[in-house]
């Protein structure tokens, strides 16, 4: 007998506290909407993410999610920074929260598109203080989609279900007060100087690490509290320090001081 969707989400609140759990509720959400992946990890302030389940129809969506994504990309993905700023808990669409030029950065570029996603929505839980937990449903080359109306629709319906579902198993994880959006500036600013010799200014490093994030001049001014115009000088300065003339070689840059920290 075909097992109704209340049934699979019966299953997968039975699953509550063991290792069936993620598949579980991985199989209720398909049965919500027609999903190609499913990401589910963790966010803490002192280290880096950990991936507790992950499934999709085309290997290219996760084939460098442990070389590339958890050893340091990570620090530039929008939802990651939904983390750092506390956002609440709830339900949000990738597109909806990226910086204005998230689809023209590097990081989208060079990493992001070549996952072949074409639409990602996730649930934001808060189980513990310091953690954060996502569960990340998306759509990728294998049906070529984006979500619908209806499918959105169907997926923020069931946000209070999930999130407290995850706020449940999760519970336990815990972390210590560390790294936020200034340590991992200063952080990048001081491995640039000790291994290239670059001394960049707190705010050079400020803005070099919202370049790579995706803000444009406008929004970075908006987030600082300063005017584009002034914006665009620290910029002009910041390339003339590292020698660069471009966000392509800003990346290629700063991209390897951030696996790892």
């Amino acid at each position: 007998m075909t097992k109704t969707t209340n049934q699979w989400l019966g299953e997968a609140i039975a699953a509550l506290g063991t290792t069936e759990f993620e598949p579980a509720l991985y199989a209720w959400l398909g049965q919500v909407c027609d999903i190609d992946n499913v990401t589910m990890l963790a966010y803490f302030e002192d280290r880096g993410p950990k991936v507790f389940f992950s499934h999709a129809n085309e290997p290219r969506v996760f084939e460098r999610l442990n070389s590339d994504y958890v050893r340091g990309i990570y620090l530039l993905d929008p939802i990651y920074a939904l983390h750092t700023k506390r956002a609440e808990e709830g339900f949000y669409r990738l597109r909806d929260v990226a910086p204005d030029q998230f689809r023209r950065n590097e990081y989208f570029a060079t990493y992001y598109r070549r996952t072949t996603l074409t639409d990602e929505v996730d649930f934001l839980a808060h189980p513990a203080p310091g953690v954060s937990v996502t569960i990340c449903v998306g759509r990728d080359a294998s049906s070529a989609r984006q979500f619908s109306a209806r499918d959105l629709s169907r997926l923020r319906e069931v946000s209070p279900i999930v999130i407290p579902l995850a706020s449940r198993h999760w519970s336990r994880l815990r972390s210590e007060a560390g790294q936020d959006d200034r340590a991992i500036v200063q952080a990048l600013r001081d491995r640039l100087k000790e291994e290239r010799g670059i001394p960049l200014s707190p705010r050079q490093g400020e803005i070099a690490f919202l370049i790579l994030r995706g803000h444009s001049s406008a929004s970075i001014g908006l987030l600082l509290g300063i005017s584009p115009q002034t914006v665009k000088v620290i910029r002009k300065q910041l390339y003339r320090k590292c020698a660069i003339t471009s966000q392509a070689e800003l990346f290629s840059l700063l991209t390897p001081y951030l696996l790892g920290l």
